[in-house]
Parts: C-alpha cells; sequence; structure tokens
C-alpha cells in the first residue's frame, strides 16, 4: 500500500447458504490448506445443530446473536507519547467487531479437542449465544483491559 492511501474495500459476497457475509469470514477463517468445502461442512453443521440446540428457528438470528454477545466496544491499542508506550483504550469499529469476534469463537475452539471440530465450534457458538464460554471471557478481559487503562484515554487521536 503506498504511503497515504487507504486499501480499496473489497465487496464481500455472502455464503452460499445463507448469503450471510460474516458466516462466510467465519468459514474462511476455519479454512485450513485452501479445503474450503471442508470448513463449509463443518461451519454449517455446527450452526445448525447449534441453532437446534437452543431452539432457535432461523440459523442467521442464531449466528447474529452469538456473534452480537461477543462484540467487543472497546480495545487497547498502544501509542507511544513522548518516549513512553502508553495502552489507550479505543472504540472498536464494526468491521473489526466481526472479525474480533470471530476469530475469538474459531480460536477458543481450536483450542479444545476430545470431540469433531463441527461438534467443538457448535458448543463454542451455543455458550456464545447464552453469554457465557471462551471468546465471552476474552470480550470481558478484553473490555476490562480498556477500561482499567481509561486514565490514558486523552492519548486518543
Amino acid at each position: 500500500m503506498s504511503r497515504g492511501h487507504r486499501a480499496k474495500k473489497k465487496i464481500q459476497i455472502g455464503d452460499k447458504k445463507y448469503g450471510n457475509i460474516v458466516i462466510s469470514r467465519l468459514i474462511n477463517k476455519v479454512m485450513q490448506d485452501g479445503k474450503k468445502s471442508t470448513a463449509e461442512d463443518l461451519v454449517y453443521s455446527a450452526l445448525e445443530n447449534g441453532a437446534k440446540r437452543v431452539k432457535e428457528e432461523d440459523v442467521n438470528a442464531f449466528f447474529n446473536k452469538a456473534i452480537d454477545n461477543i462484540r467487543p466496544a472497546l480495545e487497547i491499542k498502544a501509542r507511544r507519547v513522548g518516549g513512553a508506550n502508553y495502552s489507550v483504550p479505543m472504540p472498536v469499529s464494526p468491521r473489526r467487531q466481526e472479525t474480533l469476534s470471530v476469530r475469538w469463537v474459531v480460536d477458543s475452539a481450536r483450542k479444545k479437542s476430545g470431540k469433531n471440530f463441527d461438534v467443538i465450534l457448535m458448543d463454542e457458538l451455543v455458550a456464545a449465544f447464552s453469554g457465557e464460554g471462551e471468546a465471552m471471557k476474552k470480550k470481558i478481559d478484553t473490555e476490562r483491559m480498556a477500561e482499567a487503562n481509561k486514565a490514558f484515554a486523552h492519548f486518543r487521536w
């Protein structure tokens, strides 16, 4: 990227089954070694079974509520001011909120083992839907850290 110019935003298309852009990002995050069809099968299985478990009719509604519960409002960014580094709390843009929440769900599912990945991912999504789980803990920790560093908010620019 050349200096002073932002990268052009690519037009995103939704996933094949539900047409949801965030689900397509989840599929891409789950994908390993370019095996997209395998990732799609895992994600669709996790979403459908998770929606059944919480007795939600619409898979999109189930997924959106799970992701919305994990979206962080604040995060910390390091700023260098006068030779010292400060952790400055910053508001999170909606796009980054989605990115972080999808990343946290997949990362927390990958840390666990013992069952098939689609079952683990489903468990993590159901936990997020009900406001608990590893990804929710990560969100709370992030926001608590931002709250603790509120004194440095005046360094935001």
